[in-house]
């Protein structure tokens, strides 16, 4: 697939409500608990189908958090979905000392994260999330990259009895997860293989890798792409190994630099084999006001971008 090549695109949110749906029709145990977002967060026919098992606090992150730790605890198996930066921003208190501290099996979706509310402004924003849910300990840290993984992560986390943080993206992907792959903590998903260059993706950046990389095979480029669905637990073996075959990693996500995916990954490469690496996400500012497509754009997150990173790379080291 060439760069300029379009594919089928889909709202991940919707995935998310479908699959949520079909877990609380098998199991009773399942809540839906939000903060005035029942329809920011797709929840009208969960509403519509279980309406005692959706619970609206209103505009209270904290309670929102602390509600579904008490639920949590009474044995259902709360979803608590707001949007990405109010969840993640306003309750982080209730999130390290409610659920992670407690190991409440309480899961934490954040709805449109990164850029995806774009004209609302940096206020909206949710780009410093997974460097906030990296750092608490006992916290699962997904990062769902189509509407396949999606649907994998609400089902993993509805089964895995722990805290998790699960971001359902709202800017339109398509499909890039092959048939039967893993989907599980710790393990990467191997989209393409290649020994010049590994590139890491997350998100909304793992399809635009896949892009990238297609073009820098026209210019004999071989290009390793290694998509991430748990930040946390990483796949540390993964990255190894990507640095030890390749001459170096690029890391792209939809998140600030400071703490996130790339972050991450360094950590891993500078105690197990030291390689260049080039980390592309959000530089410490506050965004731009504009629409994602826009925002990506500012900051060299696209398939181009990545390239050129990859050729940078390669040229300097």
């Amino acid at each position: 697939m060439t760069v300029t090549e379009q594919q089928a695109t889909f709202d991940c949110r919707q995935d998310f409500a479908a699959e949520l749906i079909a877990l609380a029709r098998e199991d009773e145990r399942i809540m839906a608990v939000c903060n005035d977002s029942v329809g920011s967060s797709n929840l009208v026919a969960f509403r519509e189908e279980f309406p005692r098992r959706l619970i609206n606090v209103g505009i209270a992150e904290q309670d929102l958090v602390g509600v579904a730790a008490g639920l949590a605890n009474a044995g259902k198996i709360p979803f608590v979905c707001a949007a990405a930066p109010f969840l993640t921003g306003r309750a982080l208190e209730q999130i390290k000392a409610d659920i992670a501290y407690s190991e409440a099996h309480v899961v934490l979706c954040g709805q449109s994260p990164g850029m995806a509310y774009g004209e609302l402004g940096p206020t909206h924003h949710s780009i410093e999330d997974l460097s906030w849910m990296r750092a608490i300990a006992n916290l699962d840290v997904l990062v769902p990259a189509d509407p396949v993984q999606t649907r994998a992560a609400v089902r993993w986390a509805a089964a895995s009895g722990r805290p998790s943080y699960l971001r359902v993206p709202r800017f339109k992907v398509p499909v890039v997860t092959p048939e039967g792959a893993p989907f599980s903590p710790g393990r990467s998903v191997l989209l393409q293989d290649g020994d010049d260059v590994t590139v890491i993706a997350i998100g909304s950046l793992t399809s635009r890798a896949l892009q990238a990389a297609a073009s820098l095979r026209e210019d004999g480029i071989s290009v390793r792409v290694l998509n991430m669905p748990f930040i946390d637990p990483l796949d540390e073996e993964a990255i190894a190994a990507a640095a030890r075959e390749t001459r170096g990693i690029v890391t792209a996500e939809e998140a600030t630099i400071s703490g996130g995916l790339g972050a991450a990954v360094a950590s891993v490469v500078v105690t197990r084999h030291p390689v260049p690496m080039r980390i592309l996400g959000i530089p410490r500012v506050f965004a731009p006001t504009g629409n994602t497509a826009f925002l990506l754009d500012h900051f060299g997150l696209t398939a181009d971008g990545i390239a050129a990173a990859v050729r940078d790379l390669l040229a300097h080291g």
